[in-house]
């Protein structure tokens, strides 16, 4: 039976946010606690813009350790690795290294992908109701492989033939025409139906236009921290001060999670992974349509709106949240090789930011050790993706209504 609550929500990027929608749903009462002026501010802001449910898979996998020693020593490589003098990192390494087994990897797979076709099904759900300004779109997935033998392991691996088709390169340049320049580097790829692309900044603001016209939300800005309370529970205090507690606290506040569950006495292994990504006005018959992944260079492409995006890169280890010009100097040769004539490189928004995740790749999301204490953390770069589904699977969590649900 559900029991509606009142609940606080620590975060306002997009799992936050979605969150706090998903909980407003069930009927709760929600205050959300922001600390920055603006919501999605963080990894939010200008993600790769890729809405792919069914390429989910984590990236500890077997042969990934081997690979990254690779990676280690080539400048330039997608991604990076900068050993620290830091207990979290080496604790996130170890869990990593763990997890990177072949049939570990297909377990976790198969779980993100249950949980992001659920994502898929409840965002239809949302646009349906009329969530909307977020520069959503329908174009399909193609992945772009520029050898014969990653293409034929991506073929091998395919598990909906209904939705995926294997493509030779000039059928990839038939389907996607700004892809000819590639056509002699391309060995071929793999085209997805139904895959979609949104802007996750325009879905963040879209959110909380739809949540301030609630009665039962409360929008607050605010430094949140957390302190133990009698009877193993747990109180929330803004800018210092204590104020009205709630039933519930879910805290869904990236990569900042990890800090905020700790002064309480629980712990999760979140390790932030670093990401760029350029943004650039769109040029007419340039840009291409389709969203595109460039599998060997770990390059995504999304057409927004007017907006062309394009992510890129893993750096582990990285010290600050500035946007390093060599890695996007790299990201924008890589894109002019790519599609030269997309918009103007030079003009384009650069962009970095931190995404909070778990060794495994599976996100954390439910209760804790503490009686009035919840997560919803852990996304990784898949944030956009999972945080409907993460949302609502929370939301039945916190109304008591999840028995048997495929909550990770």
């Amino acid at each position: 039976m559900r029991h509606a609550r009142s609940v606080t929500v620590i975060g306002g990027g997009v799992v936050g946010l979605s969150t706090a929608y998903a909980l407003i749903r069930q009927g709760h009462a929600v205050r959300l606690v922001e600390q920055l002026s603006e919501v999605g501010q963080g990894a939010s802001f200008a993600n790769g813009g890729q809405l792919s449910y069914r390429y989910v898979a984590p990236l500890a996998d077997a042969g990934v350790p081997r690979q990254a020693l690779a990676w280690m020593m080539r400048p330039g490589a997608p991604v990076s690795l900068r050993l620290r003098a830091d207990r979290d990192q080496w604790r996130w390494l170890l869990s990593f290294l763990a997890a990177c087994r072949a049939g570990t990897n297909r377990a976790h797979a198969h779980r993100l992908l249950d949980i992001a076709l659920l994502a898929q099904r409840v965002l239809a759900a949302w646009r349906a109701e009329g969530l909307e300004e977020f520069c959503w779109r329908r174009p399909g997935k193609m992945i772009v492989h520029r050898t014969a033998a990653t293409l034929a392991h991506a073929a091998r691996g395919i598990t909906q033939p209904d939705a995926q088709s294997v493509l030779t390169a000039a059928e990839c340049v038939a389907r996607e025409p700004a892809l000819e320049t590639l056509r002699g580097a391309l060995a071929g790829g793999i085209f997805t139906e139904g895959e979609e692309v949104a802007d996750c900044h325009l879905f963040c603001r879209a959110l909380l236009a739809r949540l301030v016209a609630s009665p039962d939300f409360t929008h607050v800005r605010g430094v949140a921290t957390l302190e133990a309370a009698p009877d193993n529970r747990c109180a929330v205090r803004i800018d210092g001060q204590a104020g009205p507690q709630t039933d519930l606290i879910v805290v869904a506040a990236g990569l900042r999670t990890r800090a905020l569950l700790r002064a309480v006495g629980e712990d999760i292994p979140l390790y932030g992974l670093k990401g760029y990504s350029l943004t650039l006005p769109v040029r007419a018959g340039g840009t291409p349509d389709i969203s595109v992944t460039d599998y060997d260079n770990r390059v995504v492409y999304a057409r927004l709106g007017e907006r062309f995006r394009i992510a890129a890169m893993v750096d582990i280890g990285a010290d600050d949240d500035g946007a390093s010009p060599r890695r996007i100097a790299q990201l924008r040769r890589l894109a002019q090789a790519s599609f030269p004539n997309a918009g103007p490189y030079d003009d384009a928004e650069a962009w970095a930011g931190f995404r909070p995740a778990t060794p495994t790749g599976l996100p954390v999301v439910g209760h804790t050790g503490r009686a009035n204490l919840m997560v919803n953390a852990g996304q990784g770069a898949l944030g956009f993706t999972l945080a409907p589904a993460c949302a609502t699977l929370l939301a039945l969590l916190a109304g008591g209504e999840a028995a048997g649900a495929p909550v990770p």
